[in-house]
């Protein structure tokens, strides 16, 4: 009936189907303007990631705005009038910029210590570097000297120094998030009502909407810092660095793979095709089939609003090579219906290559769904949408399919059958290396097996962000630059809470009326209680805990400060009575940015902010973070529950930390899923196991090579081995389907194992071949991940390859699943075409 209706639908009325197809196709290809690319720095954290929760907490708190950091080794010496010339020029550029809120450089620090300041000139001018008789000696001095600019303004060579470019706050987009963070939380709780599920929607399209506009203005802002840096690049080397940069150059990156891989996929995929069946047609109509089913999913894309990432950015170009695999087995079969049947029409011929293949096709098509489905168990957002996009995308690619290609066909003419004996398929070969040494094939696929587990014990998840990327790339480069010269790249807060007992104030000795009447302060003013000696000697132990560990670089907190103010002090710490007067006399704008950033007298809490050594080969998150804990419980005398680590490096290692899991999720479910769809096609289990096992060794080999080169687990990896089952569970499924069909013939399993490797063995060689070569492109990238993403992807589907053509047909033969068989005659049965 289904094959019927689609005859008068579809084959009967052939221009009428490609223009409605045409139509739909047009109205998503309409929306293909409002598709978006996302490079934010949520696509690096977990979904729903608590520490998300506390870290955005914190953030409002202590205040956050994004900066960019400039970095500067001019030639000659920096500090010299020439020197500070070619900086001041660069700074007073970058001031003229109208997306710029402020740029900080070493000419703006004020100078304590050259010649020193005392405590009480702290409320006078003071000098910087662009004040007239200032000794260069003794600032550059101070640079080295002073925590709060050593090593993080100036590099301990004296050599390059940072310009920090402060981009504007949005208080609207900041107000949004905190709103929908607010939204969420409630909802997570089931705690919303129906007027909130409403403006948790609004509020998050709002959201969503202000991010683009900031993406895009600061992704305007970053190429307009590039214009100035490369008009001084003759003063010196300039990199430049911070999220923003990132996140635009990441942008360019999707762009860029989106357009090379989606190029590079067709012209392989044309010259393959080509060289596969020698015929236009057999080219352009695969090739409409591609552009049709992209366009409307880029379409689709837009119309809801669905962002592709850096790791979805390969949508497009695995969406091409599975249409393809899809419109080979069609090609394949149809042709082969054309050398047996001579006198069979056109529209006989289509009709009935589509009744063999549409239901082989859709189990792969449901297979490969499956396997990408099995993303979404992950909780990291980019590859859940991933997982989702590629779903809905090979649904489409199944439908246009079977419906481009069979209706354009009807346009052409019956194609000639090929000369008899023009072709012996290469798969042959393997049929013949099978029958010779089929036992060996097991016992070599078992020694493989053990190999992979061996090597799969030994994978790993750290991974250092730097290597994401190439080294002639300026992410890589500005990365290691401010991560050896100026303090370390990833930000890492240590936020501790204080019990209230601790904060309660003492009294003080009521003497020196004239500085300090305690009898008269208000409660707005008891904040000064809360700098005391013992806290502070408490904190600073910590901080230069936290400065000694190899793995940090710059450490600020309330203790840089203080050090300073000893400093001032000639060498002599504060004590308490003197401390509440510092703190009461203090100017507000020394307070706003020495004290405000690492104290929350309201919270009870002080913070540390490093930043830690993306560059360290050594390099292990969850050790140093497990480090950094133990010192404080056992040491340091804190609770656990006091201690709270927070900013990048744990969002970005909590992500890491979950892809183990993730892994063993997605392979489980994937397997779970086929093994499910192996049972309803095949309706045995004993062929569902032994359908499984060829897509086993395949991933398992994957996985192990990955740990035996000491290539970690990341976003992208962790998708390479449910991809590799869900594309090469394909051709175990068209083998096995059309093994079960040949062997009613005459029950001789040998013979059977010659004629579907004659037949279906080149459809499955052939959209193997397309596969591999359309994964070969992805190396192309800028983003090392997309490189071992396209590398062992195409490894695993050779592999699924040899596994289809010696290990499965050794197990059916071997194995008997389909019954008794007759008397083996090798070939038999079997004529080259």
């Amino acid at each position: 009936m289904l094959i019927d209706l689609y005859d008068r639908l579809i084959l009967k009325r052939p221009l009428a189907t490609l223009l409605v197809l045409a139509i739909v196709t047009g109205i998503f290809a309409g929306a293909i303007h409002r598709f978006k690319l996302d490079a934010s720095a949520d696509s690096l954290v977990l979904e729903n990631d608590h520490a998300l929760r506390y870290y955005r907490k914190t953030t409002a708190h202590y205040g956050s705005r994004d900066y960019l950091i400039i970095t500067f080794t001019p030639h000659g010496n920096l500090f010299s009038q020439s020197g500070l010339g070619k900086l001041k020029r660069i700074r007073d550029d970058l001031k003229q910029l109208k997306g710029i809120d402020s740029v900080t450089t070493i000419l703006d620090a004020p100078l304590l210590f050259s010649p020193l300041v005392s405590l009480g000139g702290m409320h006078g001018e003071i000098r910087t570097l662009e004040t007239p008789g200032v000794d260069f000696s003794l600032a550059r001095q101070e640079f080295q000297e002073n925590p709060i600019y050593a090593g993080r303004l100036v590099s301990r060579d004296n050599r390059t120094t940072a310009l920090l470019v402060n981009l504007p706050l949005d208080l609207e987009n900041q107000e949004l998030l905190r709103r929908r963070t607010q939204l969420r939380e409630k909802k997570d709780n089931a705690q919303l009502t129906a007027k909130e599920v409403t403006e948790l929607k609004a509020v998050s399209q709002g959201y969503r909407k202000r991010s683009t506009e900031l993406m895009i203005q600061q992704r305007l802002d970053v190429a307009a810092i590039r214009e100035i840096m490369d008009r001084h690049r003759d003063h010196g080397t300039l990199f430049l660095g911070g999220v923003p940069m990132i996140v635009s150059d990441m942008v360019s990156y999707i762009r860029n793979d989106l357009l090379v891989f989606g190029v590079g996929v067709l012209l392989f995929i044309i010259i393959t095709m080509w060289m596969i069946f020698r015929s236009v047609r057999w080219v352009i109509l695969p090739l409409f089939c591609c552009f049709a089913a992209i366009l409307t999913m880029m379409g689709f894309l837009g119309m809801v609003d669905w962002r592709v990432t850096v790791i979805s950015s390969n949508f497009i170009s695995l969406m091409i090579i599975i249409t393809i695999s899809m419109t080979v087995h069609l090609v394949v079969r149809y042709r082969e219906l054309c050398n047996n049947d001579e006198q069979a029409d056109q529209r006989t011929l289509i009709r009935e290559a589509v009744r063999l293949k549409a239901i082989p096709c859709l189990y792969t098509t449901l297979t490969t769904i499956a396997a990408f489905g099995s993303l979404t168990v992950s909780s990291i957002r980019p590859v859940m949408d991933f997982g989702m996009m590629m779903s809905l995308g090979l649904f489409a690619s199944y439908l246009i399919s079977f419906i481009l290609l069979p209706a354009g066909a009807m346009l052409l003419k019956r194609e000639r059958p090929a000369p008899a004996g023009s072709s012996s398929p290469l798969t042959l070969w393997f049929a013949a290396f099978t029958e010779a040494h089929g036992i060996k094939v097991l016992w070599f696929s078992i020694l493989l097996g053990l190999l992979s587990a061996m090597g799969i014990s030994r994978l790993v998840v750290e991974n250092r962000f730097i290597d994401y990327f190439r080294e002639s790339t300026e992410i890589y480069q500005g990365l290691v630059t401010i991560d050896r010269e100026l303090g370390g790249t990833t930000p890492l807060d240590l936020i501790i809470d204080f019990k209230q007992e601790e904060l309660e104030p003492n009294a003080y000795d009521a003497g020196d009326d004239d500085l300090l009447d305690l009898e008269e302060e208000d409660d707005k003013d008891s904040a000064k209680y809360w700098f005391k000696s013992f806290r502070l000697e408490r904190l600073e132990k910590v901080h230069d805990f936290l400065a000694g560990l190899p793995e940090t670089g710059n450490v600020l907190s309330i203790v840089t400060f203080m050090k300073v103010v000893t400093r001032l002090n000639g060498g002599v710490p504060l004590d308490d009575y003197e401390l509440a007067i510092m703190y009461d006399k203090i100017p507000g704008e020394i307070k706003e940015m020495l004290i405000s950033p690492y104290v929350s007298v309201e919270h009870n809490q002080v913070r540390i902010a490093m930043r830690v050594r993306e560059s360290d080969k050594n390099l292990a998150r969850e050790a140093l973070l497990g480090k950094i804990r133990a010192f404080l419980i056992e040491k340091m005398a804190f609770q656990p529950e006091q201690i709270h680590l927070t900013n990048m490096l744990v969002l970005y290692n909590n992500m890491l930390q979950s892809l183990f899991r993730s892994q063993i999720m997605t392979l489980g479910l994937v397997f779970f899923g086929i093994l499910i769809m192996f049972l309803v096609l095949f309706r045995s289990l004993y062929i569902a196991v032994i359908a499984i096992i060829p897509n086993l060794l395949p991933a398992a080999m994957v996985l192990g090579s990955m740990g035996w080169l000491g290539i970690p687990l990341d976003m992208m990896t962790i998708t390479i081995a449910a991809i590799t089952i869900g594309i090469g569970v394909d051709n175990t499924i068209h083998y096995i389907h059309r093994f079960k069909k040949e062997f009613k013939t005459d029950r001789d399993y040998m013979a059977c194992l010659y004629r579907c490797h004659g037949s279906i063995g080149r459809a499955m060689f052939y959209t193997s071949l397309t596969i591999i070569a359309g994964f070969s492109i992805l190396t192309a990238s800028n983003f090392i991940p997309t490189i071992y993403f396209g590398l062992f992807t195409g490894f695993g589907m050779f592999t699924a390859l040899l596994a289809a053509l010696t290990l499965l047909p050794q197990l059916l033969v071997t194995l008997k699943p389909l019954g008794p068989g007759a008397v083996s005659s090798s070939s038999k049965g079997f004529t080259p075409q």
